[in-house]
């Protein structure tokens, strides 16, 4: 994928935006009365959206694909023209969505038409659009582009307007791009997590109990304790306490921490309690605080670092729900470090070392920060702000990371450094976040007693290094395509009897293997060996344990190895004993490979 995302060069976007003209006038050729509304490019392809007089479907889009080939063909020019405001309104007088944008535009601001004109000179179609766009349609590869598929899309993004149907495409200088594209995407549908999630049995949303809510399975469920497990012990090496705090909280801790003021869209409405309103978390920071408001903090204790998997709900609208990607109810990996300015350098490197070695156990390597600023609006004196962010800069070159400034890109109450992570499909994941805040100590009026006598305010970082457990779970799903490293895979081996007269082995064997937390199942029906072999192999169960007579009378076990037929996937035999030590050695140094 990374080649791809080289090839989204600035031609390559000219190209692509010239294509959703094209098919504009394709769309509004085959389907007389088409509103027009906007179609820019956007990576790997472009789109257009429009106002049918009836719906279309898919199975419309070869038709559309080839009135397009025609248009490319006949080698249109684009020519761009300036308009005044009147003269633009009458071009565009049948055109609705046209008068809209162009009375969006400020005075003044030059008014440009783009006009497709055929052989003759005469225009066959035009748009209201800034541009740029290619001389002519034969700059368009009609063996690079393909017409992807349709959604519902609300006008201007107000899903009180006009639904219209929009239209994706894709397009390539090369067919040869064109066609590694596609098998891009073919890889990330095999990989979908939502696929996967329901093959493997790993968990299920349910739209009739309330949408984006995540209902984990057996098997994700022990794939989520594996994760959680690895996550408390290795936060406990690293300095780290582990709170539990309560779902629900009087609206005053909103209204104090100023979540109400800047977050409510996101919040779920107040329910009454004892006649005062409770409001569902939708983050746990403002309970840390009252732990740390408990009682008088020294700066002794300092710094405490207090971790939380803390489950928060947010409201998203159901469009933009995806598996377990955008959900309402989601698990934080969350922690908040409370530190006095001397400590707030150091604190920010080991953060960054401790979110780097989490990332490389899980198999990313592949890492580059975004060093986030003060925005327009903010809070908090530019001190603060100057000795944070020199502090989030020096970690970051610290640890040798590749970074991009995303000027004013921070929080109105602090500066922060999110890591982004390449997946094994090339794909970039924004996951570790290590904020800045300068609101809430204020808000909640937090102060720490320090070695003056004097009450001084603490600084404070959020941090999320996984982000959340339903996301991170969906990224891991895709990242490993389902074929999880032996320590997190829900089954981590499989004891095959090759007929009914081994099951009393096949059980004793697995007893053996439970005894030591190896997670283990007996395939003992009635099918056919080889039936079961694959029913494993489609289950991505790392080790396949096959006993027979020979095994059974040597307490030994015939191992093969997820990933297909053959002897290159099979261990020689071995003893039940030592089998154990192997895979509790994989486990246990939580090896990417078998």
């Amino acid at each position: 994928m990374s080649d791809i995302q080289v090839k989204n060069s600035e031609k390559l976007q000219t190209v692509r935006h010239s294509a959703a003209h094209v098919m504009a006038e394709a769309v509004t050729r085959l389907f007389p009365g088409t509103k027009a509304a906007i179609g820019p490019s956007i990576e790997n392809g472009f789109y257009y959206d429009f106002l049918f007089e009836k719906p279309i479907t898919n199975e419309d889009l070869p038709a559309i694909e080839a009135e397009m080939k025609k248009i490319i063909d006949s080698r249109e020019d684009f020519v761009r023209l300036e308009l005044g405001r009147e003269a633009a309104k009458k071009r565009f007088l049948d055109e609705p969505f046209k008068i809209e944008l162009i009375d969006a535009i400020p005075d003044g601001v030059a008014l440009t038409v783009y006009e497709q004109r055929d052989a003759g000179g005469r225009a066959v179609f035009a748009d209201l659009c800034r541009g740029p766009h290619v001389a002519n349609t034969r700059e368009i590869n009609s063996a690079a582009f393909k017409l992807m598929s349709i959604a519902g899309a609300y006008w201007r993004g107000d899903e009180n307007r006009e639904m219209l149907t929009r239209v994706y495409g894709t397009a390539w200088e090369h067919p040869k791009d064109l066609k590694a594209y596609l098998a891009f995407l073919d890889e990330v549908e095999k990989r979908d997590h939502r696929r996967l999630g329901k093959e493997l049995d790993l968990f299920s949303t349910h739209e009739e109990a309330g949408a984006g809510l995540i209902y984990w399975h057996p098997n994700g469920g022990r794939m989520r304790v594996a994760i959680e497990d690895f996550w408390r012990r290795e936060h406990y090496r690293n300095g780290y306490e582990i709170l539990y705090t309560p779902h629900i909280g009087k609206s005053w801790l909103w209204e104090t921490s100023g979540h109400l003021g800047f977050y409510k869209s996101n919040m779920y409405s107040p329910m009454q309690i004892d006649k005062q309103d409770y409001i569902i978390k939708p983050m746990n920071c403002p309970f840390h605080i009252l732990i740390y408001k408990s009682k008088v903090r020294s700066y002794r204790e300092l710094p405490l670092r207090w971790a939380e998997l803390g489950t928060v709900y947010r409201y998203e609208r159901s469009g933009v729900l995806h598996g377990l990607l955008r959900v309402r109810g989601f698990t934080q990996d969350d922690a908040h470090i409370f530190c006095t300015p001397e400590q707030m350098e150091s604190e920010i490197e080991e953060t960054l070392r401790f979110s780097l070695n989490l990332w490389k156990v899980f198999g990313f390597k592949d890492i580059k920060a975004y060093l986030a600023t003060r925005p327009a609006e903010s809070v908090g004196e530019q001190s603060r702000w100057d000795a944070a962010l020199e502090s989030l800069r020096n970690a970051i070159e610290k640890h040798g990371l590749a970074y991009d400034v995303d000027e004013g890109g921070g929080a109105f109450y602090g500066p922060k450094i999110d890591l982004k992570i390449k997946d094994a499909l090339g794909r970039e994941w924004q996951m570790t976040t290590i904020q800045f805040d300068f609101n809430e100590p204020e808000r909640f009026d937090m102060t720490f007693i320090d070695s003056d006598g004097r009450h001084k305010r603490p600084y404070m970082v959020h941090r999320a290094l996984l982000g959340s457990l339903e996301r991170f779970f969906g990224v891991l799903i895709e990242h490993f395509g389902g074929a999880f490293p032996v320590w997190i895979a829900p089954e981590q081996a499989a004891v095959i009897p090759v007929s009914e007269a081994f099951n009393e082995y096949a059980k004793k064997t697995a007893a053996a293997l439970r005894e030591r937390d190896i997670r283990v199942s007996v395939e003992a029906g009635g099918e056919r060996l080889n039936a079961k072999i694959r029913a494993c192999q489609t289950r991505k169960i790392p080790y396949t344990l096959v006993v027979g007579e020979k095994e059974a009378s040597e307490g030994t076990v015939a191992v093969r190895l997820r990933g297909g037929e053959g002897a290159a996937t099979q261990l020689p035999p071995m003893r039940t004993a030592d089998f154990i030590s192997y895979i509790e050695e994989k486990i246990n140094s939580r090896s990417l490979e078998l």
